[in-house]
């Protein structure tokens, strides 16, 4: 079994639960999570009450490590997004 779902499996899963179209259903799916992206894209927080919330953090420049030359590398700063899990996902997956 694996470890992870695949997106053709949530497309099928979404499909199944809502009474789609598979097709339809990747439609919803790509609108989702293009609607997130453009959110945190704009600075914003996606909030969904329940499930958790998203949002873009921001990481300043530091140093690291080379793994293989131990060497001391510039890490530039980037930004990444964190997803914080709602009480309902944490209750769910307690």
């Amino acid at each position: 079994m694996a470890n992870s779902v695949t997106k053709a499996e949530l497309v099928s899963h979404i499909a199944s639960e809502a009474g789609l179209k598979k097709v339809q259903a990747e439609k919803a799916l790509a609108a989702f999570t293009g609607a997130i992206q453009q959110a945190l894209v704009g600075g914003k927080k996606v909030t969904l009450v329940g499930f958790g919330t998203f949002s873009v953090q921001h990481r300043k420049a530091r140093e690291g490590r080379d793994p293989q030359t131990k060497r001391t590398i510039q890490i530039a700063a980037s930004n990444t997004v964190k997803f914080k899990p709602g009480k309902a996902m944490k209750d769910a997956v307690n």
